[in-house]
């Protein structure tokens, strides 16, 4: 669906309607259960409370899309680490290898679709930003929504910014045809915005809600993801001073890692935020979620595509005894503790168990494990930022106790398994800290982006072809570049 004069940046906010009309569903979080009815012109549109409330709606269900969920998040944010691979049959969407072995072009389509779905969203939020204010209705729910929408283009922002480096900076819609075709803005601007609608959003959204409204963006979520940011930057005191905030905000970890995954315990007391995802009884359109469905096992027994699988090197990374490592990863032959045995032959040795949803809650007419929802931010996240800040203030000692929590959780009642890390020199902690977010966040889309940020890519990837100056970011897409009419540049060495 390209358009051969503009870019999809420009396509995104020079759109004069948006799929705001939604056919709501009777039942609990209608604001996630949406399906697109029909196109209604922006001018006719944001008039009521109503109005808004669709829209917001319209942004969280975008959230699900599968640019945003599914094949082109898994090339851009999973595939160029050392704990996942291709996975699924071996001639079956070979483009995915050329971003494990870092050999991809700026032709390659998952490129498009990522970038794509982000300024999508990113539109959906601006159109709330620019026309809700204007809208008489209830002050306080006005405030919510305003902050909701600065937090998801935020999110939106942080993807692309750590994905593709200066990335075209939209905060309003463009008033003319000369505000169409932006140029690339320099990351540091980029990650400035954020930074601003993630205080703007912290400061108006309330720290809970009633269990129709369980998903939505909160304080905490606001504060969490700000501290990923300052990590991404280096800033080392805001890390500290937001993780501090949420650690006092009764979040706390889930007892069993295993369970906490399952889409029985979804939002549970260690989510922070949930990309929300549901299976809409008799409406399979709205149920669309592709998330479990590419990741799933492969085969009859498991009906789900088999892609994005740990590798053996993840599997050998666990220490001895590590319950993590049955809980992250499913392998042939095994019956997984929802009783669904696994075949012992088949395309792949092993599947992510993140995103699995056991066979029973299969639905037939519906995408497989489309109810799993995709975690982004969840409460051991909060606790390992604020050990890694700590620990590079000079303040180790301070970076034991949060370290510690995330460690006995995993260890439970058997004392012979990961025993207390008690060193406070500075560089062996932050090598137990760099390890210990590998395996607490295995396959969970975070550690090619954390290696990168470390400062690790040439020692963890290098091997795989992995060059400095080069691969610490993933190209613009070319289309968008030859649409621009010069306007956007790319990136060094591609």
């Amino acid at each position: 669906m390209k358009n051969s004069k503009k870019t999809l940046l420009q396509k995104a906010f020079i759109l004069g309607f948006i799929a705001f009309a939604i056919t709501f569903q009777s039942c609990k979080k209608s604001f996630l259960n949406v399906d697109p009815a029909q196109n209604t012109a922006a001018t006719q549109f944001f008039k009521t409370q109503d109005d808004a409330t669709k829209a917001v709606s319209a942004m969280y269900a975008n959230m699900h899309e599968y640019n945003n969920i599914a094949f082109p998040s898994i090339a851009i944010e999973s595939m160029g680490s050392d704990d996942a691979e291709k996975g699924s049959s071996a001639t079956d969407a070979t483009y995915m290898n050329s971003y494990h072995n870092f050999t991809v072009t700026a032709g390659e389509g998952q490129l498009q679709g990522f970038y794509k779905g982000q300024y999508q969203t990113i539109n959906l939020a601006n159109q709330i930003l620019t026309n809700v204010p204007g809208i008489t209705m209830d002050d306080a729910l006005k405030t919510r929504y305003l902050a909701e929408a600065k937090f998801i283009r935020a999110y939106c922002y942080f993807r692309l910014v750590r994905a593709y480096g200066d990335v075209p900076l939209r905060l309003t819609l463009p008033k003319n045809a000369t505000e169409y075709n932006l140029p690339r803005t320099p990351k540091a601007q980029v990650w400035a915005a954020i930074e601003t609608d993630l205080t703007d959003a912290a400061a108006a959204l309330p720290q809970t809600y009633g269990s129709a409204d369980v998903g939505r963006i909160t304080k905490g979520a606001a504060l969490s993801l700000h501290a990923k940011v300052a990590m991404y930057l280096s800033k080392w005191t805001d890390v500290v001073t937001y993780t501090t905030q949420v650690m006092g905000m009764g979040y706390s970890l889930y007892p069993d890692y295993e369970q906490m995954f399952r889409t029985t315990h979804k939002n549970n007391q260690e989510s922070i935020f949930e990309i929300q995802c549901n299976l809409i009884p008799n409406n399979p359109d709205a149920s669309n979620s592709q998330y479990s469905q590419v990741q799933g096992v492969r085969g009859s027994t498991g009906g789900g595509w088999g892609f994005n699988v740990p590798t053996a090197n993840l599997a050998a990374a666990y220490e001895t005894g590590d319950p993590r490592r049955n809980a992250t990863i499913i392998f042939r032959g095994e019956t997984t503790p929802e009783g669904d045995v696994i075949p012992a032959d088949g395309d792949n040795p092993m599947y992510n168990q993140k995103s699995y949803v056991p066979f029973s809650l299969y639905v037939s007419g519906f995408n497989e494990g489309c109810q799993q929802n995709k975690i982004v931010i969840r409460y051991a996240d909060v606790l390992l930022m604020n050990a890694e800040a700590n620990n590079e203030l000079g303040n180790s000692a301070a970076a034991l106790g949060p370290l510690e929590q995330v460690r006995a959780r995993a260890r439970g009642s058997n004392a012979a398994i990961l025993p207390k890390v008690t060193t406070i020199d500075k560089v062996a902690l932050r090598a137990a800290i760099y390890n210990e977010r590998r395996i607490e966040f295995a396959m969970e889309f975070d550690r090619y982006f954390d290696v990168i940020r470390q400062g690790r890519g040439a020692a963890v990837f290098g091997s795989r072809g992995w060059k400095a100056g080069k691969n610490e970011v993933w190209p613009i897409p070319q289309n968008e570049i030859d649409i621009s009419g010069g306007a956007l540049t790319q990136n060094p060495g591609y």
